[in-house]
């Protein structure tokens, strides 16, 4: 278990870092279809690794951090 229990929809509990990082955005608890498809269209973005890597959120959560 990676400890990501309560951050990932069911279907994903367990699995290891490379099968969730493949996973689609829905893996992610919270995560809608609606989402997912709005985050394709914006961004490209497809898996939890394209989200974890899409070059906007890493600035953006740079910038946070540095502000906070």
């Amino acid at each position: 278990m990676l400890g990501l229990e309560a951050k990932l929809s069911k279907a994903w509990e367990g699995k290891s870092a490379q099968d969730i990082a493949d996973a689609p955005v829905t893996a992610i608890q919270g995560v809608s279809e609606t989402d997912a498809k709005h985050l394709l269209e914006a961004f490209g973005i497809k898996t939890v690794r394209d989200l974890g890597t899409n070059k906007f959120f890493r600035w953006a959560q740079g910038i946070a951090a540095l502000a906070d």
